[in-house]
């Protein structure tokens, strides 16, 4: 047997079939709309195979003057009013969570970070106990610190005893977006476009993400 057969032969479902009704909520932060996109199209995976899903932000803390004197930033903030902002709620609704940031300096954005901190008293009740976790992330550089950004965020859902769901190399298309084990990564350009083609491997991340969820829920029942 080859070393793609090894891989892949019996590592997730048949994409066609459906998964049992597994709640699942899409968490991010974005800028200039990267993480957004990334986020919407975890959710489009994550419908396909029949799971309910909420795309939701976290509250953004740069003042206001920050975000009027950057265009695509204004633009950005303009174009997502309408989306919700996540909630405490929304973390013990779901039965499985992916994050989307981007990196700064290695590590994730304190918009992010302030949400994860305000999450103590759900951790202290072990709310946050066996929900399936997931992380994707972009940056600058194609070594700007998306990996290390992933594995800071997966920090805190050991300390919540989350389990955590990366891709690794579940599938051929984690290949074709850069092969990051961790979670789907992207380079952005100067001018905010994706420089890799990252949409299959975003799709089959949060089908992956819902399987292992499925199978934890029942596990559990």
């Amino acid at each position: 047997m080859g070393i793609l057969s090894k891989l892949f032969g019996n590592s997730t479902k048949k994409e066609s079939e459906p998964m049992s009704n597994v709640k699942l909520a899409v968490i991010y932060y974005s800028m200039g709309g990267t993480n957004y996109q990334l986020s919407k199209w975890a959710e489009e995976g994550a419908k396909e195979v029949g799971a309910d899903v909420k795309v939701l932000k976290v509250p953004e803390l740069a003042p206001e003057s920050a975000i009027e004197s950057n265009p695509a930033w204004k633009a950005h903030v303009e174009a997502t009013k309408d989306v919700p902002e996540v909630t405490l709620d929304d973390l013990e609704w779901a039965d499985a969570i992916i994050f989307s940031v981007p990196t700064r300096f290695g590590n994730m954005p304190s918009q992010m970070k302030q949400f994860l901190d305000t999450t103590g008293g759900l951790w202290f009740n072990g709310k946050l106990v066996n929900k399936v976790v997931s992380a994707m992330s972009s940056a600058q550089n194609s070594h700007g610190g998306q990996e290390a950004t992933i594995l800071s965020l997966y920090t805190t859902m050991y300390h919540w005893g989350a389990i955590v769901a990366t891709p690794g190399y579940s599938d051929p298309v984690i290949f074709a977006s850069g092969g990051n084990p961790y979670g789907t990564s992207v380079t952005v350009d100067q001018d905010g476009n994706m420089v890799e083609d990252v949409q299959a491997a975003v799709k089959h991340q949060a089908k992956r993400t819902v399987q292992i969820a499925e199978w934890v829920k029942k596990g559990n029942q």
